[in-house]
């Protein structure tokens, strides 16, 4: 009789493993229980945390206009690559291909990365194109990921630069109008809870927690026809000059409005990489300069409103010096007894210097101030300064006589400008503008509308046949200006080599619309005269600015225009 092939199975032994059967699933019905029920807050939570982020939406900056609308600040959408370094750190062997795609080198990306690896966020390469962000993206490398956010953009380049200003790479303003209005064009940023992966790659938008808010646009009071005009010319003069720097500066007459600004060197906004702080101030309202022969229309305005003097009293500036102390002060040549007028058209400093020492101080210290000189314009403009004006009560003779002539005191070229406007506007001084107004702001007489005409008159016989300023005419116009040959100070006194070149005026002057000044600082090609340097780049930038704002010629044409009509072919017109 054969045995059985296996043992009968004891029934203990079969309840053991039902048992245990039996308590395994128990144990897996409590535990989907336990986690699907008693957990499940808990766990959806940690599960959350792992693939639920809440991101940062950026803000779109406002845009800057000019006058007219058209665009000087834009903000346009780019990409940013960051990376989860512990994620990323898994792909290390694939480094090298996002480090040539991205253009950095390999071992300061590993220096980068290696030394945050506690972070969950690290920037790699800010603002990147489109296309460079799909390539990069197309690589597949764990960790890799973009941000949205905005870069600035400034279509007219470096023409308008010294006014606009720059934001840095996270669209904040550094310099300019872009710096003094920040608040205003910064947008809110928002935030919304997106889904990743286990990459870290956002696949699913959730939820818009908070809507990102775009800041304000701001319109400005230049004008980019006439600011590319003023850009061009002061270009080519520094240029032709070989002068160290330049600017030039242009109000409307009538609401202090800032028509246009430019500065020579200039950059371009648009490239980080070159700025430097010798080129990205703005000259106009930061450098100060003695303004020479420029501030003696406001020394003779003085003289007439003490009452002493009229346009056609007579000064006697013989033998062509004047001897105060040790210091001689000196004219071209000998102009004998001379008007006012011709004090002005010559531009004497003897005349000037006696006119002035038979001034009350208080008096030449309360019309220079009136002007607004020894204090900034108001126009809120980053870093803008106020210049250098001394109190009459610690002036003494040679002082008060060199002030007459512009030397002792310091201006900006933007307070110089603001000045002249003043005269132009019969002697109503405005505040400074740098954003367009809709109605001008009430104005502040600070000379009789009388003495503010009987001084453009004067300024108008210094472009004329036999003054100083010739070169700034204008056919069809009547120019008013004055100019100025300054030597620059040195130590021990003043270089007999260095000089800024000045020219500041309006037009039309029976009729004033646009205030200009001009500065060339050391023109190094032999001709440094304010005349021959700086007054032809006024002419050129004044009458185009005048023909694109449509103001009608108000001078008579040098010769009559002979009409041959309707049988009087003799017949003269002038219009």
């Amino acid at each position: 009789m054969s045995k059985p092939l296996h043992k009968p199975v004891s029934a203990f032994r079969l309840a053991v493993v039902g048992g245990v059967v039996l308590l395994a699933g128990a144990v897996l019905v409590w535990r989907a229980v336990d986690l699907h029920v008693f957990n499940r807050d808990f766990l959806k939570n940690q599960g959350d945390a792992r693939t639920l982020r809440v991101v940062p939406v950026a803000a779109h900056r406002g845009m800057i206009t000019d006058r007219n609308g058209e665009p000087l600040a834009i903000s346009t959408p780019v990409d940013s690559v960051w990376v989860q370094p512990k994620v990323f750190a898994t792909a290390h062997d694939r480094w090298p291909e996002l480090a040539r795609l991205l253009k950095l080198d390999p071992e300061r990306l590993q220096r980068l990365v290696l030394a945050r690896q506690d972070r969950e966020f690290v920037y790699l390469k800010r603002h990147l194109s489109p296309q460079l962000a799909e390539r990069v993206m197309a690589l597949g490398l764990p960790g890799v990921n973009l941000q949205r956010e905005y870069r600035r953009y400034y279509p007219a380049g470096e023409v308008t630069a010294h006014v606009v200003g720059f934001t840095d790479i996270d669209d904040r303003g550094q310099e300019g109008l872009e710096l003094a209005y920040d608040e205003w064009l910064r947008g809110t940023p928002g935030s919304k809870r997106v889904l990743r992966d286990r990459l870290g790659r956002v696949v699913r938008n959730v939820e818009q927690i908070r809507k990102p808010e775009p800041g304000r646009n701001l319109a400005l009071s230049l004008d980019r026809r006439i600011q590319y005009l003023a850009y061009r010319e002061l270009k080519r003069a520094v240029f032709r000059h070989r002068a160290r720097s330049g600017s030039l500066v242009i109000l409307d007459v009538h609401s202090g409005e800032v028509l246009a600004m430019v500065n020579q060197p200039a950059f371009n906004p648009n490239d980080r990489g070159q700025f430097r702080p010798a080129q990205t101030r703005n000259r106009a309202v930061t450098d100060v300069f003695e303004p020479g022969s420029t501030i003696k229309p406001f020394t003779i305005a003085a003289a007439l409103l003490s009452g002493r003097y009229r346009p056609d009293s007579r000064i006697d500036t013989s033998p062509g010096h004047y001897r105060l102390g040790r210091a001689v002060i000196r004219d071209s040549r000998d102009y004998g007894r001379i008007t006012l007028t011709t004090v002005i058209q010559k531009s004497s400093n003897v005349g000037a210097s006696k006119i002035a020492l038979s001034l009350p101080d208080a008096l030449l210290y309360r019309v220079h101030t009136r002007f607004g000189f020894g204090a900034d314009t108001g126009s809120g403009f980053p870093g803008e300064v106020g210049g250098l004006l001394n109190d009459a009560g610690h002036w003494r003779r040679i002082e008060k006589a060199t002030l007459a002539y512009g030397y002792g005191m310091s201006v900006t070229a933007l307070q110089l400008a603001r000045a002249y406007a003043a005269l132009a506007d019969d002697g109503r001084l405005h505040p400074v503008r740098f954003l367009r107004v809709e109605k001008p702001e009430t104005a502040r007489q600070v000379v009789p509308v009388r003495i503010a005409r009987q001084i453009r008159r004067m300024l108008e016989a210094v472009v004329a046949e036999g003054g100083t300023g010739t070169r700034a005419r204008i056919a069809g116009y009547r120019v008013a200006g004055k100019t100025g040959t300054v030597k620059k100070a040195a130590a021990g006194g003043y270089s007999e080599d260095r000089y800024i070149a000045v020219f500041a005026g309006f037009a039309p002057a029976s009729r004033p619309r646009l205030a200009m000044v001009v500065t060339v600082n050391e023109p190094r090609d032999g001709v440094y005269y304010g005349g021959q340097v700086a007054a032809p780049v006024f002419s050129r930038v004044m009458a185009g600015a005048l023909r694109l704002l449509g103001v009608a010629p108000d001078a008579a044409p040098a010769h009559p225009v002979r009409l041959a009509a309707l049988g009087r072919p003799d017949t003269e017109a002038t219009p």
